[in-house]
């Protein structure tokens, strides 16, 4: 396992959770990472969808908050590097993106079908991000394709609501991704009070015990 693997490892063991910022602009992403980090949570995704993402994860990785900063939406090489070159510690694609592997991060790499978790291992992935799980049958999808792959390290993404967060872990996951459930309007300039008191609420839900 490289340091980065480790530092990813570490961050999900002590909050299996990793946060999705995905925004109009980047202005308000050091606010949510505050917010974020005070709460407990210590894995944090930036889509690249949202403009300006790499200098938004340059910018958190010179500022350090104990977070493990990644990039999200990666859907192919170029991208990877860029991200890398930006500072992400770790990738998230949405889909199986091979060209995204081997570019000196681990990579959370999406997928949805038993055949497609699969060949997102032996791609090489880290973590394998089942997605999207609501949409797919929730906790209960979850489960099902465990039974056949219990060894897969997954991470249910996708219409994750804190109030189920919990009931993925028990189900097996090694963490849980959320977004808009956790993050709502923060990341737009909405109330980082209300943000505050999901996240504190998530980080009760899959610590407790």
């Amino acid at each position: 396992m490289t340091a980065l693997e480790e530092a990813l490892d570490d961050a999900l063991d002590r909050c299996p959770v990793v946060a999705i910022i995905r925004a109009r602009t980047t202005e308000h992403v050091p606010v949510v990472l505050d917010v974020l980090s005070a709460a407990g949570i210590t894995a944090v995704e930036i889509a690249l969808t949202t403009p300006g993402a790499l200098d938004a994860i340059a910018a958190a990785r010179s500022a350090p908050r104990g977070l493990v900063i990644g990039a999200g939406t990666v859907l192919d090489a170029g991208q990877a590097r860029a991200a890398v070159a930006a500072g992400a510690a770790y990738l998230v694609t949405p889909a199986v993106v091979p060209e995204a592997m081997g570019v000196g991060v681990p990579v959370v790499c999406g997928a949805l079908t038993p055949t497609e978790m699969l060949a997102a291992a032996r791609a090489g992935a880290a973590l394998v991000k089942v997605f999207p799980i609501a949409a797919a049958g929730g906790v209960d999808y979850l489960r099902a394709v465990r039974a056949p792959l219990p060894h897969l390290p997954l991470v249910p993404t996708g219409g994750v609501a804190v109030e189920d967060s919990a009931a993925y872990l028990k189900a097996g996951a090694r963490a849980v991704g959320i977004g808009a459930p956790l993050l709502g309007d923060a990341a737009d300039g909405g109330d980082p009070d209300a943000l505050a008191e999901r996240a504190a609420a998530l980080v009760k839900a899959v610590t407790r015990g």
